[in-house]
């Protein structure tokens, strides 16, 4: 029973944290269409972030630097949607893909040079390191935490876009963004709106990331945002409730491999995962809760 309980929270913080990240990368398809693998870049920008802000400001404290943290990714997710992603919104889809491609590698680079390939060590919570012991089973704070805080920033996501004018305007640019412009519903604003919200999940994806890490590098996002288009695939991309289920089963399958897997066989744990992923995709196409296109009746 304990070994289960274990288990369960680790699938349950592994899947919220991919849950985050891919509901950051579906919010941004549904309203624009763009797959925006510099999502990842942002966690490492949070990261930087912190870490500037305590070694040059001298703030030590972590309860004012993940605040800080979480806002920097905000703004800087905004700041990307006008200056990089905005000139390029008419393009082809690919045009976008290739422009996120770029702003991943620019972001990187520019850590590399500045900053240095070496972990730069950011200072966490320290109750967030800490564990929880249930009879014989120790669980950490930040797993609880994590649990906690993503099915939280669901629900006030949920409640954001049924309930406000803006979430409304979202919901209905993911169906159809030139109807949305003819009813006099400023484009602008509901992509920066979205860019915003996505930002903020990326933001909460860096305190978790960094609680376990203690550290970040140039390359902290890049397996994360991975793993977050995998589960986003899996539930159907532009889906806010499959991003939702997706990064929750892709946790739940990881937690299982490594708990099946022999030893010697651990190492295979993704190649097992994303082989079922292609053959569910074999099956359907639209993922989980995506929509199949419909291109006719075939002749």
């Amino acid at each position: 029973m304990e070994y289960l309980l274990q288990q369960s929270m680790n699938a349950l913080s592994l899947g919220g944290e991919y849950a985050l990240l891919a509901l950051g990368l579906a919010i941004v398809f549904s309203v624009m269409g763009l797959v925006n693998f510099a999502h990842g870049d942002m966690i490492t920008f949070g990261g930087y972030t912190m870490f500037l802000v305590a070694a040059g400001l001298g703030i030590a404290n972590p309860a004012l630097l993940l605040p800080v943290g979480v806002l920097s990714v905000v703004l800087f997710a905004m700041f990307l949607e006008k200056v990089a992603f905005k000139p390029v919104r008419g393009a082809p889809p690919t045009t976008g893909m290739l422009t996120a491609f770029g702003v991943s590698i620019l972001i990187q680079n520019v850590a590399l040079i500045f900053v240095g390939t070496r972990a730069k060590s950011v200072p966490t919570m320290d109750f967030l390191i800490s564990n929880v012991t249930i009879g014989s089973v120790r669980i950490p704070i930040v797993q609880i935490f994590e649990t906690a805080v993503t099915f939280i920033a669901i629900a006030l996501l949920v409640v954001f876009l049924r309930r406000t004018t803006i979430g409304m305007a979202m919901r209905a640019a993911a169906k159809d963004v030139s109807t949305v412009r003819l009813m006099g519903v400023r484009a602008d604003r509901v992509i920066a709106t979205a860019f915003a919200i996505s930002g903020f999940l990326a933001g909460l994806a860096t305190v978790f990331v960094l609680a376990r890490r203690g550290a970040v590098d140039p390359f902290m996002g890049f397996t994360p945002v991975l793993k977050a288009f995998v589960a986003a695939v899996i539930g159907g991309f532009g889906s806010l409730p499959g991003a939702v289920i997706g990064g929750l089963v892709l946790g739940v399958a990881e937690v299982m491999m490594q708990v099946v897997l022999p030893e010697s066989m651990a190492g295979f744990r993704d190649a097992f995962i994303f082989t079922a992923v292609g053959v569910l995709l074999l099956v359907r196409p639209q993922g989980i809760l995506g929509e199949r296109p419909d291109f006719g009746e075939k002749s």
